[in-house]
């Protein structure tokens, strides 16, 4: 199966999802839909955090998988969470303007 796109190849702008399917039963859903926040990040922290889960979060276990320095690992870490609380940020800055929008107010 491929992986899923989460960035626009003509713009670069983060991409939502439009539309969902059952495989076991057909059924569609279709609308715009946000991207949960691990989805939203690049390829390879999505795959540091899944194997940062395997190894029940402990740094010194991935520093040993990966072949890296413990503080090199725990800079990782703060790199992915930092793009974590970013992309929340950003993802509430839209959500209130999408509800001031709908309201009609503009402050």
């Amino acid at each position: 199966m491929r992986k899923l796109p989460t960035i626009c190849p003509s713009c670069n702008s983060r991409l939502k999802v439009k539309r969902l399917l059952c495989e076991n039963c057909g059924t569609e859903l279709e609308g715009v839909y946000e991207l949960p926040a691990l989805a939203s990040l690049p390829a390879a922290d999505q795959e540091f955090v899944l194997q940062f889960v395997k190894v029940s979060g402990s740094l010194k276990e991935m520093a040993k998988l990966l072949g890296l320095s413990y503080p090199t690992v725990r800079n990782r870490l703060d790199d992915v969470i930092n793009r974590i609380n970013e992309l929340e940020k950003n993802r509430n800055n839209s959500t209130r303007k999408e509800e001031q929008n709908e309201s009609g107010n503009s402050d």
